[in-house]
């Protein structure tokens, strides 16, 4: 009698070889693991506003549910929801796109990850200033390109420099993917630092651009936003505009991102998304229109909030010995510095060789959970979300101060 087979092996994707679970991810998941020890774990590693969704976006769902608007849409957007991206853009940007030139996504996320997977052969190369959010790499990598790192200095406010963006681009580069404000640093362009980036992509015509605008509406202290396509119009046949509700909105879980570009690029994008999700779901879109076209006194009111969190980290940081905090003009991360921490050692004896040992110490035994900044591209730092409440912030830089003065 012939013995049963044995079950195959599972054999992944080559393409899954050199990617991961995100870091930010792996950290959240020990905290919360603490936190169901017990133990009082305060999380600032997590990108979401800690704001509640506006009311009316709400109502607006709840309409288009007991509307039965629960079926499905034109594949990347309803043109209702088209229309008020456009306005949007036209509105707060100064830059006019057509219904087909405009698509909508399951998150900013979908949209990036859908211009890389319509664009990228093997070897193709993506220049990304780094620190970076950490899911950029792998989106290229994912898509069979090569990431292509510009470390972007803290002399230089974590901004890209223009002499070197002009060294790193070869004739395989696709793309510049470009986020203003940043996520992790919360570094943003103004119009005279953006200008030498663009006069650079003007010399490489087979370069486009990405500009990751999702941070748009967390901005401070008066500083105007710009957009690479408003700002050089030349530039504009040859971007992706990316925005989304989530961070502005408060709207993480609705999932709806989008993008303005090139028609033959929108049209391939949709391609791809045909083949994966098809439309973002249509209550989202109902809820994302009443977002964009709605009131938008509540993005005055969160801002100046954010502004003031902002100011609370940034004083208390750098008041720590051994750490040293850059004033970020936008988003809601701090990415301070904790290179004076390097070579100290804990009460236990263990020395703090990294970033990623001085985040586990400070998770471990302090019960604070920050991001390394190693996983972001540029060590040893710390990337802290002030996206929690004031009381939270000041509990736990309590706390980080604490676990400074213990170092030895």
């Amino acid at each position: 009698m012939t013995a049963p087979a044995s079950p195959a092996s599972f054999r992944p994707a080559k393409r899954l070889g050199a990617i991961g679970v995100s870091e930010i991810l792996k950290i959240g998941a020990v905290a919360q693991r603490l936190k169901r020890e017990g133990r009082p774990v305060i999380v600032l590693g997590a990108g979401e506003p800690d704001f509640d969704t506006p009311d009316h976006v709400k109502y607006a769902a709840e309409r288009a549910i007991r509307a039965g608007q629960t079926k499905y849409t034109i594949l990347d957007g309803s043109m209702e929801l088209k229309a008020a991206i456009a306005e949007k853009f036209r509105r707060e940007n100064r830059l006019d796109y057509a219904a087909d030139e405009i698509t909508a996504g399951a998150g900013a996320k979908q949209v990036i990850h859908n211009a890389f997977m319509a664009t990228l052969s093997p070897g193709d190369e993506v220049i990304l200033a780094a620190p970076y959010w950490t899911s950029y790499a792998d989106m290229v990598k994912i898509a069979d390109g090569t990431p292509a790192d510009v470390l972007c200095h803290e002399d230089n406010g974590f901004r890209l420099d223009a002499d070197d963006l002009e060294r790193a681009i070869t004739p395989r580069t696709r793309w510049l993917l470009l986020n203003s404000p940043s996520n992790p640093t919360g570094a943003a362009y103004s119009e005279a630092q953006l200008r030498p980036i663009l006069d650079v992509l003007k010399r490489h015509p087979h370069v486009w651009l990405i500009a990751d605008d999702i941070y748009e509406h967390l901005i401070y202290d008066d500083m105007p936003f710009v957009t690479a396509a408003a700002l050089e119009p030349s530039q504009k046949s040859r971007t992706l505009t990316v925005n989304g509700v989530s961070k502005a909105y408060a709207m993480t879980g609705w999932r709806v991102g989008y993008g303005g570009g090139p028609r033959e690029l929108i049209a391939a994008m949709a391609v791809v998304q045909s083949q994966s999700t098809t439309n973002p779901s249509s209550v989202s879109q109902a809820a994302a229109i009443a977002a964009l076209t709605g009131p938008q006194d509540v993005l005055i009111e969160r801002r100046a909030a954010f502004q003031r969190r902002r100011d609370l980290v940034v004083d208390t940081l750098n008041r720590i010995d051994g750490v040293s905090c850059r004033r970020p003009e936008g988003a809601f991360y701090t990415y301070a510095s904790c290179a004076g921490l390097i070579g100290r050692r804990t009460a236990a004896g263990s020395i703090i060789d990294s970033d990623g040992a001085f985040c586990r110490y400070l998770l471990e035994h302090h019960d604070v959970a920050v991001v390394p900044g190693s996983c972001f591209g540029l060590a040893p730092h710390f990337r802290l979300s002030y996206a929690t409440s004031e009381q939270n912030l000041r509990e736990a830089l309590k706390r980080i101060a604490k676990a400074c003065r213990e170092l030895s």
